[in-house]
């Protein structure tokens, strides 16, 4: 029996816990992937796993398994790696996770350039600013905004998030405008929850980090819609600067409080912690990162005062 491919099946259907969601991402079907289980089962003449209504278990000898195969598939891959670097070109699809407004404005628009260095390759891309599991969602890649700490994932910093503190002409002339951080505590705040300080944001000064808890009556759970809010008038927000470059440049939204912004980001490319790292993961990092290095939004030199 021809090991490698039913290895790969049962290595991925044990990431993903479910037989339908990789014969999704191989472009097969349930019962397909089901009797290469199966097949390989008997090849070994052991059961893998334990099938339910409800999840998929591991057996003893299915997570004996499970651990060698991973590691000769990783094995395989760093052979091929190894030599066939040079002539071999990235193939395939690679599935990126995104946040939604950098993904829009700033990852999107440059994958033509990319997609042309690559005519081989496509690319899948999940925008959510939620943190997906990328295993379970076989992600090859994902950018995150902030440090990570996830211990099952590399990292690597492309990039560098300056944030402002923005607010629309129309807020302003109706609520007045803030001098100082504890100024906000008078004001309507969007209160984006999915931030590591939630309502409490933290700001730099000449004097050293300052704290303000804020509050609002809007809350949102994602940066287009905090965005939106701000244009719409219904607030002071905390945001990446990459959201609102035109607009700040254009005067539909106004910066404040210069002398106190909140502390720049790093800008991660993550994937799952593996020796080896498939062509088309390093190729995408490399292209963000050398892109994004001459970004004065998303580079240490969008990080100094205006």
């Amino acid at each position: 029996m021809d090991l490698l491919g039913p290895m790969k099946t049962f290595v991925r259907v044990v990431e993903a816990g479910s037989f339908t969601a990789v014969a999704t991402e191989q472009n097969s079907t349930q019962p397909t992937i089901s009797r290469q289980i199966a097949a390989l089962e008997e090849h070994l003449g052991s059961r893998l796993l334990t099938r339910t209504t409800r999840a998929l278990t591991l057996t003893d000898d299915g997570r004996a398994f499970y651990e060698h195969a991973l590691r000769a598939l990783e094995a395989v891959g760093e052979a091929e790696n190894a030599v066939g670097r040079r002539r071999v070109k990235p193939t395939g699809t690679l599935r990126l996770a995104v946040p939604v407004v950098l993904g829009r404005r700033h990852i999107v628009p440059r994958l033509a350039g990319f997609l042309a260095r690559y005519p081989d390759l496509s690319i899948d891309v999940t925008m959510s600013d939620s943190f997906v599991d990328l295993v379970e969602q076989g992600i090859d890649l994902a950018l995150r905004v902030g440090e990570i700490a996830d211990q099952s994932l590399v990292a690597r910093k492309i990039g560098m998030v300056r944030r402002l503190t923005v607010a629309s002409p129309a807020y302003l002339k109706a609520h007045g405008t803030p001098r100082a951080p504890t100024d906000l505590a008078r004001h309507q705040c969007i209160v984006y929850t999915r931030l590591a300080t939630g309502n409490r944001w933290h700001f730099e000064s000449k004097d050293g980090p300052l704290v303000v808890a804020v509050s609002g009556r809007y809350r949102v759970d994602n940066s287009e819609a905090v965005r939106e809010g701000v244009l719409a008038g219904l607030g002071i927000a905390v945001i990446p600067a990459f959201a609102f470059s035109n607009e700040v440049e254009h005067k539909k939204v106004q910066v404040l409080l210069r002398s106190y912004e909140p502390k720049p980001l790093p800008l991660n490319a993550v994937y799952p912690s593996r020796r080896f790292v498939p062509l088309k993961v390093r190729a995408m990092i490399d292209f963000l990162a050398s892109e994004l290095e001459i970004d004065p939004v998303l580079s240490r030199y969008g990080t100094s005062a205006d």
